[in-house]
């Protein structure tokens, strides 16, 4: 049996869509599923409940992600376990080709992410589309919101630290070779629709790479990145300069909001909502 945990944070919008494409899985036993609704103030976990009643639903007031991953882990059973977000779409084919590369000897996998974009602005679109390109992006479990892990990838770590990015310090456990992409399938990921909720979300992922850099310096020698060589090739390409523009904009406005951020204290619980209206 494969264990899904779902962290929720005011997410009735969304949870049903998340759940859709497996609840014929978790019927049939297939899936241990785990819903952790953390510091809701709408319905969540009633609209939980009433999807599927083989769903485990726990609430806390705590408004926590990492907490929220916690104690869906204290509640988990079996492995492999998938850690997904409650706002993304992931189909069956993906939960079995993810399980298929830990079978193979992988510690942690995740699938590629695939935005979709029907709502957003032109300048989003632009963000994305030189994103996605960069090779760090296709290196795995970047962007995608989910990511899974054998038992063995599981022992790598106790418990989630109290940080923003999990999903960054769990890439960081992991070097390249153990944490393959499981090609050819994909995360549904839902764009933010206008420029300043992307703004607000790429600060919060600044934000997460600051605080994991100062608690953890040590796991960042397992990520390579070469965003200057890999930049460089992209200006070649006179079509993208606008929106190597646009990249460059949003890239430098978040790293100053973080940083003041980081620096006084004063940091947000930002998301994007424009996705959720």
């Amino acid at each position: 049996m494969v264990t899904i945990i779902i962290p929720a944070h005011n997410e009735s919008y969304g949870i049903v869509g998340c759940l859709e494409p497996f609840i014929d899985l978790i019927n049939e036993n297939y899936l241990n599923v785990i819903v952790v609704c953390n510091g809701c103030s709408d319905n969540t976990a009633s609209i939980v409940r009433s999807l599927c009643s083989d769903v485990i639903c726990i609430e806390t007031d705590v408004p926590s992600k990492t907490k929220a991953l916690n104690l869906g882990d204290n509640a988990a059973k079996y492995y492999p376990r998938i850690y997904l977000d409650a706002d993304v779409v992931l189909t069956r084919d993906a939960i079995f080709a993810m399980c298929s590369t830990l079978e193979s000897g992988a510690l942690a996998t995740s699938v590629e992410p695939q935005m979709d974009l029907s709502s957003s602005s032109w300048c989003v679109k632009a963000f994305y589309d030189v994103w996605l390109s960069l090779p760090y992006c296709k290196a795995g479990m970047i962007g995608s919101g989910v990511y899974a892990l054998s038992e063995e990838g599981r022992g790598r770590f106790n418990q989630f630290p109290d940080i923003i990015a999990d999903d960054g310090y769990v890439r960081a456990l992991f070097t390249e070779n153990e944490r393959p992409v499981t090609k050819g399938h994909y995360a549904i990921v839902t764009a933010p629709k206008n420029l300043l909720s992307l703004i607000k979300i790429k600060t919060r992922s600044r934000l997460g790479r600051y605080q994991l850099k100062d608690k953890f310096p040590e796991l960042l020698a397992n990520e390579a990145k070469d965003f200057q060589g890999a930049f460089k090739s992209l200006c070649f390409d006179v079509k993208l300069w606008p929106k190597l523009l646009v990249y460059v904009g949003v890239n430098l406005i978040s790293r100053i909001r973080a940083r003041h951020q980081y620096i006084t204290k004063q940091t947000k619980w930002e998301r994007d909502e424009s996705s959720r209206a």
